[in-house]
């Protein structure tokens, strides 16, 4: 629209001025050939006949009509070239400006679909004990304990999942990543296996550390610990009991790598490329472990917002290998 605005201004303006020019050509070619009648007339030295076509080209009425006739119309074509070029130009452009806008929409539909679903299961199992125990006339206190220690257990889930949306949700703010600062990531390592030693002992899990010299990095502390305590924890979840899960630190040029390996379930090559999508689990197993699908959703966020990269290697019944790269930010 902005681009036809500006060619129909252009249009009328050249409109003007070649008219303009036409009729000063036109009054200038009028009179110097009255003029030269003017001076035939007074010398009388030759008759001075005036035939009909030197009378119509005095009055160049229709010639200057038919020109700016022809003015009009090419005018009108360019323009009609303009509107289209400039449509068909505005159109690709303006797809593709507003695809990230849309795909971002659809997501954020997904989104707040899937939270809505995974919101209303625990809530609805706990109305509908609630109102069952109501209805009971002969309900007994040690039936009202295990309502409330049930109800307990749903509002701690509907707990963890309000945090975990609430972390994904401060990714999307403008200002929603942790200040970063200067951090060992030995250190976040050791934060992150002392947090999850309790689970793992309770399943007789071992793991095993293997660090290479201390590597130093730009980032945000709590954050790569909560990325390294999602992904420890996954392992353990899903690792069969007296198992060894093996991490390991490592340096290449300008890379720091962090691999956790375990030795559980696997995960089916059909699943891996979904793995890190909000809400989804891969498997029955998975479902049933009362996780909402959003641990790997946070962990990927963490490192896009640390500018670094996660690969995964899986084979069923076999085990799973999570690579993380972060880049190390030489000092100034």
């Amino acid at each position: 629209m902005i681009i036809m605005l500006i060619s129909l201004a252009f249009s009328a303006a050249i409109y003007e001025v070649l008219t303009l020019e036409l009729g000063r050509f036109s009054r200038r070619n009028t009179s110097r050939i009255e003029s030269r009648l003017q001076d035939c007339i007074q010398s009388n030295s030759q008759p001075c006949f005036v035939p009909p076509p030197l009378i119509a080209t005095l009055e160049n009425i229709e010639l200057v009509e038919e020109t700016k006739n022809r003015i009009i119309t090419s005018l009108i074509e360019i323009n009609l070239a303009i509107l289209i070029f400039a449509g068909g130009l505005g159109y690709v452009l303006a797809g593709k400006t507003l695809l990230p806008i849309q795909e971002m929409v659809l997501e954020q539909g997904r989104f707040i679909t899937d939270a809505s679903h995974e919101l209303k299961t625990p809530l609805t199992s706990l109305k509908t004990a609630l109102e069952v125990h109501l209805r009971n006339k002969k309900r007994t206190q040690k039936e009202a304990d295990l309502l409330v220690k049930d109800s307990i257990t749903d509002v701690n889930k509907l707990q963890r999942l309000s945090e975990s949306l609430l972390e994904l949700a401060s990714f999307q703010a403008v200002n929603g990543n942790s200040h970063h600062q200067s951090l060992s990531l030995t250190e976040v390592v050791n934060e992150a296996v002392k947090t999850v030693s309790a689970f793992a002992r309770k399943k007789h899990i071992s793991l095993s550390v293997q660090k290479s010299e201390d590597i130093q990095l730009h980032g945000a502390s709590e954050k790569l610990t909560q990325l390294l305590v999602i992904l420890l924890d996954n392992a353990i979840k899903y690792s069969p009991h007296r198992t060894k899960i093996e991490v390991s630190l490592s340096k290449k040029a300008d890379t720091a790598k962090v691999s956790i390996t375990d030795h559980g379930q696997g995960i089916a090559q059909e699943h891996l490329p979904h793995i890190f999508k909000r809400f989804y689990r891969g498997n029955q197993s998975r479902t049933e472990s009362g996780s909402y699908g959003l641990g790997l959703a946070i962990a990927q966020q963490i490192i896009k917002s640390h500018h670094g990269s996660i690969a995964v290697n899986s084979q069923v019944d076999k085990g799973t290998t999570f690579v993380v790269c972060l880049p190390i930010k030489k000092a100034s």
